[in-house]
């Protein structure tokens, strides 16, 4: 592994550890042999508190590419959350990740994923990812705000 990659990736770490935000985390994850692998990190982004999101935490994986910070890393929550800018498959559709939208070099961990938790309680309806979850959100608030609820208390901390 060469490159501006982990160079800049190590300093994300440390300016990470030094200053994040409360309820937050977010570290490399570990390799098969042990040691810390830079390019993909395990984070948790807290439900804004008064939101039907408050009380969960939310798991994201970012899977840095080789070419970061020129092309954006691609996040996706694990398990998967309903969402309406959230695909099946758990990835997150967000203009700040995109490379042909609003990707920047200078965007870092933290501020990915403070977007991705303003996210969460202010879709994007234009930019829909996910059928079911656009459709209820946009038809039957109510209905769609009980089902973020029930979400939130299933990713409670243990």
């Amino acid at each position: 592994m060469s490159g501006i990659a982990p160079t800049r990736l190590a300093e994300e770490r440390k300016q990470w550890r030094k200053d994040h935000p409360f309820g937050f985390f977010a570290r490399p994850m570990k390799a098969a042999d042990g040691s810390l692998d830079l390019m993909k990190w395990e984070t948790g982004i807290p439900g804004k508190a008064g939101t039907s999101w408050d009380g969960g935490v939310y798991k994201l994986q970012i899977l840095f590419p080789e070419d970061y910070p020129s092309k954006p890393p691609k996040c996706k929550f694990t398990p998967p959350l309903f969402h309406p800018n959230v695909y099946p498959s758990g990835t997150v559709c967000l203009s700040i990740l995109d490379e042909e939208k609003s990707w920047k070099p200078a965007i870092t961990v933290k501020q990915i994923l403070i977007g991705i938790q303003d996210l969460l309680n202010d879709p994007n309806a234009s930019d829909p990812a996910q059928v079911e979850a656009y459709t209820l959100f946009q038809n039957d608030k109510v209905a769609y705000d009980k089902k973020i609820r029930q979400q939130a208390k299933e990713n409670i901390p243990k």
